[in-house]
């Protein structure tokens, strides 16, 4: 299937490995001229090179804190900058915040600064543009929201999916569209590295809570950000799409 993106621009943020890396490649397979953005630049050319070795336009690096309002600036100006517009932005960046200790107001601001901020100050950034031209997507990773234990991402996500229903609304008359798209296990170094770092841990976790048998991969979820991306998805907006393989929590 055409998706017909050929030519139009991405800027996906926390691109320098798993479901960022994943993403970029569906897109870039493609032909959307991209500009990835992280803050190891080792691994944003590790990822750059294969996007070039899959015959995908090459792209463009951005390296910045994304967890601070300066560093999103510079983000979206140097992608700007380096595209000429962004048609695409895939909100990405984040990470899992356990609770560690003594749950304080420093802990929460920095989950929030991480997981919820950026998405916005991004968004803020580069939706004038899209309005403008009459063509946008915004797509943001969520995740579980929910969880037995304190983890200061799960509300910053749950901020994330509220927020983004309600840009859905406001923006769906400029021709942009909001979507969400929650992660389940994906193969990525979060989680096969601090989540769920023996073989034994990750079965055990597949036996209770996944029907398909299996953490997924990376552009398992980045099939669904191309056609997210497209205009084939123009009647798609506010939506909250699970990649997760049927995971579930029975109550027995």
């Amino acid at each position: 299937m055409d998706l017909q993106l050929k030519g139009r621009t991405a800027l996906v943020t926390g691109a320098s490995a798993g479901i960022g890396a994943g993403i970029a490649e569906c897109l870039g397979r493609e032909g959307v001229k991209l500009a990835l953005a992280g803050r190891d630049k080792t691994r944003l050319e590790a990822v750059a090179r294969h996007l070039q070795d899959i015959g995908a336009p090459p792209p463009v690096l951005v390296t910045g804190d994304i967890a601070t309002a300066e560093g999103v600036a510079g983000i979206a100006r140097d992608a700007i900058a380096a595209l000429g517009h962004v048609d695409i932005l895939v909100n990405n960046a984040g990470a899992s915040r356990p609770l560690k200790g003594e749950e304080t107001d420093e802990f929460w601001e920095e989950a929030m600064a991480l997981n919820f901020a950026p998405a916005r100050r991004l968004t803020k950034a580069l939706e004038g543009g899209m309005k403008t031209r009459g063509y946008g997507r915004i797509i943001n990773i969520t995740g579980a929201i929910v969880g037995r234990v304190v983890n200061g991402a799960g509300p910053a996500k749950a901020a994330m999916l509220t927020w983004s229903r309600a840009k859905s609304f406001e923006l769906a008359p400029h021709g942009v569209t909001v979507n969400c798209i929650a992660p389940g296990r994906i193969n990525s170094i979060q989680i096969l590295e601090k989540l769920h770092p023996t073989e034994a841990s990750r079965a055990d976790y597949i036996r209770q809570n996944i029907p398909a048998g299996r953490f997924g991969e990376p552009v398992e979820l980045g099939h669904l950000a191309a056609f997210l991306a497209s205009p084939l998805a123009g009647y798609i907006n506010g939506a909250h799409i699970p990649v997760d393989g049927g995971g579930v929590r029975l109550a027995i």
